[in-house]
Protein backbone atom coordinates (compact mmCIF):
# COMPACT_ATOMS: atom_id res chain seq x y z
CA UNK A 1 0.00 0.00 0.00
CA UNK A 2 2.76 2.27 0.97
CA UNK A 3 4.45 1.44 -2.59
CA UNK A 4 1.33 2.15 -4.69
CA UNK A 5 1.35 5.51 -2.43
CA UNK A 6 4.82 6.72 -3.02
CA UNK A 7 4.88 5.93 -6.79
CA UNK A 8 1.27 7.50 -7.04
CA UNK A 9 3.15 10.85 -5.79
CA UNK A 10 6.20 10.45 -8.12
CA UNK A 11 3.85 10.50 -10.87
CA UNK A 12 2.06 13.61 -9.84
CA UNK A 13 5.06 15.22 -9.10
CA UNK A 14 6.50 14.68 -12.48
CA UNK A 15 2.95 15.78 -13.89
CA UNK A 16 3.09 19.07 -12.17
CA UNK A 17 6.71 19.65 -13.07
CA UNK A 18 5.64 19.27 -16.68
CA UNK A 19 2.26 21.44 -15.84
CA UNK A 20 5.15 24.38 -15.07
CA UNK A 21 7.18 24.11 -17.69
CA UNK A 22 7.85 26.38 -19.77
CA UNK A 23 6.18 25.65 -23.38
CA UNK A 24 9.16 24.91 -26.31
CA UNK A 25 7.38 27.18 -28.42
CA UNK A 26 7.71 30.63 -26.65
CA UNK A 27 10.73 32.07 -27.77
CA UNK A 28 13.01 33.82 -24.73
CA UNK A 29 12.20 37.21 -27.27
CA UNK A 30 8.62 36.97 -26.66
CA UNK A 31 8.84 36.96 -23.28
CA UNK A 32 11.71 39.85 -23.24
CA UNK A 33 9.23 42.14 -25.56
CA UNK A 34 6.54 41.13 -22.87
CA UNK A 35 8.94 42.20 -19.70
CA UNK A 36 9.92 45.48 -21.86
CA UNK A 37 6.10 46.52 -22.53
CA UNK A 38 4.94 45.78 -19.00
CA UNK A 39 8.26 47.70 -17.86
CA UNK A 40 7.07 50.48 -20.04
CA UNK A 41 3.62 50.55 -18.59
CA UNK A 42 4.98 50.74 -14.94
CA UNK A 43 7.14 53.87 -16.20
CA UNK A 44 4.64 56.04 -18.39
CA UNK A 45 5.04 59.27 -17.24
CA UNK A 46 2.57 62.48 -16.32
CA UNK A 47 0.72 63.96 -19.03
CA UNK A 48 2.84 67.58 -19.27
CA UNK A 49 0.85 70.12 -18.12
CA UNK A 50 2.79 73.58 -18.12
CA UNK A 51 6.06 74.70 -20.07
CA UNK A 52 7.82 77.78 -19.04
CA UNK A 53 10.77 79.08 -21.31
CA UNK A 54 13.05 82.50 -21.95
CA UNK A 55 12.13 83.78 -25.28
CA UNK A 56 12.86 87.05 -27.56
CA UNK A 57 9.20 88.43 -28.38
CA UNK A 58 8.91 91.05 -31.47
CA UNK A 59 6.65 94.14 -30.69
CA UNK A 60 3.25 94.07 -31.48
CA UNK A 61 3.49 95.95 -34.74
CA UNK A 62 6.41 93.62 -36.01
CA UNK A 63 4.64 90.25 -34.97
CA UNK A 64 1.06 92.01 -36.82
CA UNK A 65 3.60 91.98 -39.89
CA UNK A 66 4.85 88.49 -39.63
CA UNK A 67 1.20 87.42 -39.35
CA UNK A 68 0.45 89.04 -42.31
CA UNK A 69 3.21 87.44 -44.73
CA UNK A 70 2.90 83.94 -42.65
CA UNK A 71 -0.92 83.94 -43.75
CA UNK A 72 0.24 84.79 -47.64
CA UNK A 73 3.12 82.31 -47.37
CA UNK A 74 0.71 79.69 -46.34
CA UNK A 75 -1.84 80.25 -49.19
CA UNK A 76 0.90 80.29 -51.79
CA UNK A 77 2.22 77.08 -50.30
CA UNK A 78 -1.21 75.27 -50.01
CA UNK A 79 -0.65 74.64 -46.42
CA UNK A 80 -3.72 73.87 -44.39
CA UNK A 81 -1.43 74.38 -40.95
CA UNK A 82 -3.09 76.44 -38.40
CA UNK A 83 -1.24 80.11 -38.30
CA UNK A 84 0.10 81.18 -34.33
CA UNK A 85 -1.82 83.82 -33.42
CA UNK A 86 0.39 87.08 -33.57
CA UNK A 87 0.77 87.71 -29.88
CA UNK A 88 2.22 84.26 -29.97
CA UNK A 89 5.31 84.52 -32.14
CA UNK A 90 8.64 84.32 -30.28
CA UNK A 91 12.43 82.96 -30.57
CA UNK A 92 12.95 80.69 -27.97
CA UNK A 93 16.33 80.91 -26.02
CA UNK A 94 16.13 78.18 -23.20
CA UNK A 95 13.25 76.07 -21.90
CA UNK A 96 13.65 75.72 -17.95
CA UNK A 97 10.37 74.02 -17.29
CA UNK A 98 8.01 71.50 -17.96
CA UNK A 99 6.14 69.50 -15.18
CA UNK A 100 2.41 69.72 -14.55
CA UNK A 101 1.74 72.98 -12.88
CA UNK A 102 4.11 75.45 -12.11
CA UNK A 103 7.43 75.15 -10.33
CA UNK A 104 7.64 77.14 -6.61
CA UNK A 105 7.88 81.03 -6.58
CA UNK A 106 11.64 80.29 -5.52
CA UNK A 107 12.86 78.70 -8.30
CA UNK A 108 11.32 80.96 -10.78
CA UNK A 109 12.74 83.94 -8.78
CA UNK A 110 16.13 81.78 -9.19
CA UNK A 111 16.24 82.23 -12.79
CA UNK A 112 14.43 85.13 -13.38
CA UNK A 113 17.73 86.58 -10.74
CA UNK A 114 20.24 84.85 -13.06
CA UNK A 115 18.71 85.61 -16.47
CA UNK A 116 18.92 89.26 -14.99
CA UNK A 117 22.52 89.81 -14.68
CA UNK A 118 23.46 88.97 -18.49
CA UNK A 119 25.60 90.87 -19.46
CA UNK A 120 23.73 92.07 -23.13
CA UNK A 121 23.23 95.25 -24.54
CA UNK A 122 20.33 95.82 -27.35
CA UNK A 123 20.83 94.93 -30.39
CA UNK A 124 19.29 94.75 -33.94
CA UNK A 125 17.76 91.32 -35.36
CA UNK A 126 16.27 89.95 -38.99
CA UNK A 127 14.74 87.20 -40.52
CA UNK A 128 15.19 86.73 -43.96
CA UNK A 129 14.61 82.79 -45.09
CA UNK A 130 11.62 80.74 -44.64
CA UNK A 131 11.78 77.02 -44.36
CA UNK A 132 10.36 74.02 -43.09
CA UNK A 133 12.05 72.06 -40.25
CA UNK A 134 12.23 68.04 -40.07
CA UNK A 135 9.17 68.18 -37.52
CA UNK A 136 6.73 70.00 -39.60
CA UNK A 137 7.27 74.16 -38.56
CA UNK A 138 7.38 76.15 -40.78
CA UNK A 139 9.55 78.90 -39.66
CA UNK A 140 11.65 82.17 -40.12
CA UNK A 141 15.43 81.94 -40.05
CA UNK A 142 18.31 84.20 -40.69
CA UNK A 143 21.72 83.76 -41.17
CA UNK A 144 24.53 87.28 -39.88
CA UNK A 145 21.66 89.40 -38.98
CA UNK A 146 20.48 86.42 -36.16
CA UNK A 147 24.07 86.23 -34.83
CA UNK A 148 23.21 88.47 -31.76
CA UNK A 149 20.26 85.98 -30.47
CA UNK A 150 23.36 83.30 -30.88
CA UNK A 151 25.30 85.36 -28.54
CA UNK A 152 22.20 85.99 -26.12
CA UNK A 153 21.45 82.16 -25.91
CA UNK A 154 24.49 81.24 -25.50
CA UNK A 155 25.22 83.79 -22.50
CA UNK A 156 21.47 82.57 -21.33
CA UNK A 157 22.57 79.51 -20.93
CA UNK A 158 25.70 79.86 -19.14
CA UNK A 159 23.65 81.87 -16.29
CA UNK A 160 21.03 79.30 -15.87
CA UNK A 161 23.75 76.58 -16.22
CA UNK A 162 25.86 75.81 -12.68
CA UNK A 163 28.65 74.27 -14.87
CA UNK A 164 28.83 75.90 -18.04
CA UNK A 165 29.37 74.42 -21.29
CA UNK A 166 30.67 74.79 -24.84
CA UNK A 167 28.18 76.49 -27.33
CA UNK A 168 25.17 74.35 -28.07
CA UNK A 169 23.70 74.01 -31.54
CA UNK A 170 21.75 76.51 -31.69
CA UNK A 171 19.23 78.01 -34.82
CA UNK A 172 17.30 80.97 -33.97
CA UNK A 173 14.28 80.96 -35.39
CA UNK A 174 10.31 81.96 -35.18
CA UNK A 175 7.63 79.46 -35.42
CA UNK A 176 4.67 80.29 -37.72
CA UNK A 177 2.33 77.50 -38.53
CA UNK A 178 3.02 73.30 -38.37
CA UNK A 179 2.05 71.50 -41.78
CA UNK A 180 2.75 67.73 -42.79
CA UNK A 181 3.79 69.51 -46.37
CA UNK A 182 7.33 70.67 -46.29
CA UNK A 183 8.35 73.98 -47.59
CA UNK A 184 11.68 74.20 -49.37
CA UNK A 185 14.10 76.69 -47.62
CA UNK A 186 13.90 80.45 -49.76
CA UNK A 187 14.81 83.77 -49.05
CA UNK A 188 11.58 86.48 -48.57
CA UNK A 189 12.09 90.12 -47.32
CA UNK A 190 13.85 90.81 -44.05
CA UNK A 191 11.89 90.93 -40.83
CA UNK A 192 13.61 93.15 -38.44
CA UNK A 193 13.33 94.53 -35.02
CA UNK A 194 15.59 95.81 -32.02
CA UNK A 195 15.52 93.36 -28.98
CA UNK A 196 15.35 95.03 -26.04
CA UNK A 197 14.19 92.64 -23.43
CA UNK A 198 13.85 89.07 -22.66
CA UNK A 199 11.17 87.27 -21.54
CA UNK A 200 10.26 84.64 -19.10
CA UNK A 201 7.15 83.41 -20.76
CA UNK A 202 4.68 80.49 -19.40
CA UNK A 203 3.09 78.16 -21.86
CA UNK A 204 0.01 75.93 -21.46
CA UNK A 205 0.52 72.39 -23.37
CA UNK A 206 -1.79 71.91 -26.18
CA UNK A 207 -3.84 74.95 -25.96
CA UNK A 208 -3.08 78.33 -27.45
CA UNK A 209 -2.30 80.51 -24.23
CA UNK A 210 0.93 82.20 -23.72
CA UNK A 211 1.69 84.27 -20.69
CA UNK A 212 4.38 86.90 -20.00
CA UNK A 213 5.46 86.24 -16.42
CA UNK A 214 8.18 89.07 -16.62
CA UNK A 215 10.21 91.19 -19.05
CA UNK A 216 14.26 91.67 -17.96
CA UNK A 217 15.65 94.59 -20.39
CA UNK A 218 18.95 94.40 -21.59
CA UNK A 219 21.75 96.97 -21.39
Amino acid sequence: MAGSFARTSEMLGAGRSLLFRPQQGVSRLGVDRLLRRHAGIRRKEPRVTDRLFFAVVPDAETAETIAERAAAWRARHGLTGRLLKAAHFHVNLAPVHEGIGLPDAGEIADWVARAREIPMPSFRVAFDRLTSFANGALVLTGEEATIGLEVLQQRLSDALDDTPRPARRYTPHVTLLHDGRHVEAEPVEPIAWTVREVALVHGRAGQTTHRCLTRLPLG
